[in-house]
């Protein structure tokens, strides 16, 4: 049973990181829909495996490495792959000019900088209620958002408003800025609002209900193309509170 009890919170954590694998595979082949169900179970087994750790008091310095390995994978490497892959139709081509490389492989710049971020996270005591800079998992729901409004509902779209062709038509430089922008958020110094709650009082959750409803209001307004504005929305209300999060 001790077995058990030491090592239930690790096997989800091995099981974020099988499904973080599965759902690069079905990515790199165009299949969105398996990746994005693979990301919900991914983002389902990275809560539960602190839940089960914390409830079960099975915290260990191996399953805070596995976290951070697996996060890796499934909020890592599987955005820096999505990003690639909306990279991928423009070739060598910047805004008209010829590089020496496909810019496909600025998208890998996530991936590096989300790398950094685990790392920083890992020796940083101090976020305990709140994230420095934007968390892997959100910056993975962002990226993967853009590749499923670029790739499933923007071109159907594009043909329709002239708003978007204007976007469309200088695409490559808007996604090479949100890949820096992205990279750096990741490991900037602004505060962002984590559902972990210190206190009853409602006066010290204001920040985590503005999120929640204003998400859940985005989500009933826009649907499926709303998930990427949440992430937006969830990086401004953060600097709203910025005096709140500590």
């Amino acid at each position: 049973m001790n077995f058990i009890k030491n090592n239930l919170a690790n096997a989800f954590t091995l099981g974020n990181l099988f499904s973080g694998c599965v759902g690069i595979i079905h990515l790199i082949n165009g299949d969105y829909q398996t990746t994005a169900f693979c990301i919900i179970i991914s983002l389902v087994l990275d809560f539960l495996d602190g839940f089960i750790a914390r409830a079960m008091n099975s915290s260990s310095n191996l399953g805070g490495q596995l976290d951070s390995l697996a996060d890796m994978v499934s909020f890592g490497f599987l955005p820096g792959v999505a990003m690639m892959k909306i990279l991928e139709p423009f070739g060598n081509n910047l805004l008209g000019l010829e590089l020496p490389f496909e810019i496909k492989y600025f998208g890998f710049l996530i991936t590096l900088f989300s790398c950094l971020r685990l790392a920083i996270f890992n020796l940083d005591n101090d976020q305990k209620y709140y994230f420095k800079g934007l968390n892997t998992p959100s910056n993975t729901i962002l990226i993967f958002g853009l590749y499923y409004t670029f790739f499933v509902f923007g071109q159907k779209s594009s043909e329709k408003s002239k708003i978007l062709r204007l976007i469309f038509e200088y695409s490559d430089l808007i996604l090479i800025s949100i890949t820096l922008l992205s990279s750096w958020l990741l490991i900037s110094p602004i505060k962002m609002i984590a559902m972990k709650f210190k206190s009853k009082q409602l006066r010290d959750n204001y920040p985590k209900l503005a999120l929640l409803i204003g998400g859940i209001l985005i989500l009933l307004i826009f649907k499926t193309v709303g998930i990427p504005l949440v992430i937006i929305y969830y990086i401004l209300i953060s600097l709203v509170f910025q005096k709140q999060l500590k």
